[in-house]
């Protein structure tokens, strides 16, 4: 019952998602906002196109939920990686109220499992991490050379 009368607090934000999805879009299309978080939400999208669910959508309810938690956590994710004064210029570009939007993403967070989203927030650091040390082995450069390799070779064919 309890968790029923949560999800009636998603009511004002269901009706402000539309003004949501272009600050997103605008932030996504932002030169300033780093390559790896717009990464994020690439990921999410190709979850939803793809059509294969942790949860199979025949699920009644729950088939539904997987899609939308990952939405939530990767934009969540996204807005994490956006650098403040960025976000509050957008927030005042498409005339957001920042006490209404920080309110909104607190109630989104309030309902994802905490195990989950501290789970997901170590992702970030654990790609850039195993970017790093990709980088400093050198292995970089030779793999690159070797798929250059392989498509001269096949253009040769």
């Amino acid at each position: 019952m309890r968790r029923a009368l949560g999800l009636l607090a998603f009511l004002p934000v269901a009706s402000r998602v539309p003004m949501y999805a272009r600050l997103i879009w605008a932030l996504a299309v932002d030169d300033r906002v780093p390559a790896g978080r717009k990464a994020l939400l690439a990921g999410a999208a190709g979850y939803l196109l793809i059509g294969r669910d942790l949860v199979p959508d025949e699920i009644p309810v729950l088939g539904g939920l997987d899609d939308l938690v990952i939405v939530a956590l990767a934009i969540d994710l996204f807005l994490d990686g956006v650098p403040n004064e960025l976000l509050s210029e957008k927030l005042i570009d498409l005339g957001i109220d920042r006490r209404e939007f920080e309110d909104d993403v607190a109630r989104i967070r309030r309902l994802m499992p905490a195990p989950i989203r501290r789970t997901v927030r170590r992702i970030p650091d654990a790609l850039s991490m195993a970017s790093d040390a990709v980088e400093r082995s050198g292995v970089a450069p030779r793999v690159r050379k070797w798929i250059d390799r392989g498509h001269r070779e096949e253009a040769l064919a």
